[in-house]
């Protein structure tokens, strides 16, 4: 496995939420740290049916175009009743002409549970791949996530996506009312994370 030395990173995303989730995480490494949303690279078209497809997409297409390593993680739900969806479809089920509208997504997955008469517990899982990509087209991918059930009505107004409705196993409150710093202690990117730190920065 391939180690990180170099003294910056690019992360692959436009997103700030996660943007800082990531900052913070890999605060303690002392690596300077920029964005696809800084230098203003556009955010390739992710065209794979799988986390790690998408992820690599963003990943090699970020180094190639800045000439730094360059982090990119592919995210979503995964819910059982649902054969998987909206997996690698999880924002795409939030877009609308007007941006994107979460609990309208949400109210999809809830109303397409309803239409199965799907049994509880509404089984789920967020999953995270994270995948370290260099400008010479070597990558490393680490795969992280976090069981729970679907929970309805929405509860909560901290977090981001589908976290109102998703609680997870051991808890009795939803991601949507956890603490954000707790939240991100247990999520399915602090399970990949993990795996990236021990795998490439200790």
């Amino acid at each position: 496995m391939r180690k990180f030395v170099e003294p910056k990173l690019l992360v692959a995303t436009h997103n700030n939420g996660k943007l800082e989730e990531i900052i913070r995480l890999l605060e303690p490494y002392g690596i300077a740290i920029t964005s696809n949303a800084e230098l203003g690279l556009p955010e390739p078209e992710e065209t794979e049916d799988n986390f790690i497809g998408n992820a690599r997409i963003k990943a090699h297409a970020a180094a190639k175009s800045s000439g730094l390593p360059a982090l990119a993680d592919d995210s979503g739900i995964v819910v059982d009743a649902l054969g998987g969806e909206p997996g690698v479809y999880t924002a795409d089920w939030s877009e609308t002409p007007n941006g994107r509208d979460f609990p309208m997504a949400m109210t999809k997955v809830w109303t397409k549970l309803e239409a199965l008469n799907a049994p509880a517990p509404r089984t789920a899982r967020f999953c995270s791949t994270l995948v370290l990509a260099w400008p010479d087209g070597h990558d490393e991918v680490f795969e992280g996530k976090i069981d729970g059930r679907c929970v309805w009505p929405m509860r909560g107004e901290e977090g981001h996506g589908y976290d109102p409705m998703f609680m997870p196993n051991g808890y009795d409150i939803t991601f949507g009312e956890m603490d954000r710093w707790e939240k991100n202690k247990i999520s399915h990117r602090a399970d990949a994370f993990n795996k990236l730190i021990k795998g490439c920065f200790e």
